[in-house]
């Protein structure tokens, strides 16, 4: 899954994509800060393991990881 470090050029780079790839990019800042704001509510009830990894740098991981792998999501 994520490692306890992230590099900030991929990190970067994911945040590029995920930008570019966008029709709206207000609504992927909101997602990104939403996924961000869940994970960190996660972290306080100890359902994450790694709290190493900053909300917001897993939150653009996993929704970079989602829009390049959809045939990873559920459904």
């Amino acid at each position: 899954m994520i490692s306890s470090r992230v590099d900030a050029k991929d990190l970067a780079k994911r945040g590029e994509s995920l930008i570019r790839h966008s029709t709206n990019r207000y609504l992927t800042t909101v997602r990104i800060a939403f996924r961000a704001k869940q994970r960190r509510f996660d972290d306080f009830d100890g359902l994450l393991e790694e709290s190493a990894v900053k909300p917001v740098q897993r939150a653009i991981v996993e929704l970079s990881d989602e829009q390049d792998q959809p045939d990873l999501l559920p459904g």
